[in-house]
């Protein structure tokens, strides 16, 4: 029954922030009258404030990934074992849909979508990995140090890598997948997304090796 309330703590997770991304994108793009420097700062505002509090929701039930990177990357760590590892990435990929659909269904909508947004190019992809890289990194030496901060961290690293990287930091594959099914300011053409879940796991991976490796021993003085 414990296994059973983790998956759902983690498709409802992501559902609601799907829905917080996309909806957030509709509400700026209504009401930014075509200034999309307004529509992205409403979006990163709900975005990085929505994560800060579905991390404190969500952690103590299954640990708040919400993103098939994160879960690798506690899978690779070993603490997180296979079978539950695929079930957590199977609800992260299901509530993203949904919680698209429910952006949707909230503006009015049609709740059938599919993104015409093109968001190629290698500057997108390496911006994907370094989000990704962030990412993890923010996770990994937070919970070492200070692990009630983690959720905090996660929302501010996410708030500023919407603006300093050139993909706006989708860093999650569930997102990224979901969200080429809005055609709205959110949303990323279909032929976009496999550069872009490519990139975030080569972060992920890159990221749990670097910040791995900091994080192997206590610090030293001098």
């Amino acid at each position: 029954m414990t296994l059973v309330r983790n998956i759902a703590a983690e498709a409802l997770g992501t559902a609601m922030l799907l829905a917080i991304v996309v909806g957030s994108g509709i509400m700026g793009q209504r009401l930014a009258a075509g200034n999309d420097a307004i529509a992205l700062l409403g979006n990163t505002i709900a975005t990085g404030a929505g994560l800060i509090v579905l991390i404190h929701m969500f952690a103590p039930v299954s640990g708040a990934h919400f993103n098939p990177g994160v879960t690798m990357v506690f899978l690779l760590r070993g603490e997180t074992a296979p079978r539950t590892a695929l079930l957590y990435v199977a609800a992260q990929f299901g509530g993203a849909v949904i919680g698209v659909w429910a952006a949707h269904t909230m503006f009015a909508e049609p709740v059938w979508q599919i993104s015409t947004n093109l968001r190629d190019g290698w500057g997108q992809g390496f911006a994907e990995a370094i989000a990704s890289f962030g990412l993890i990194g923010t996770i990994l030496t937070t919970q070492r140090s200070r692990p009630d901060f983690t959720p905090t961290a996660v929302g501010l690293y996410i708030t500023a890598a919407y603006w300093f990287t050139a993909s706006t930091s989708f860093a999650n594959p569930a997102v990224t997948v979901a969200r080429s099914l809005t055609d709205s300011f959110a949303g990323i053409a279909a032929s976009s997304v496999p550069l872009f879940v490519i990139s975030q796991i080569v972060g992920a991976v890159i990221g749990l090796g670097m910040f791995g490796w900091l994080i192997m021993e206590k610090p030293t003085h001098a």
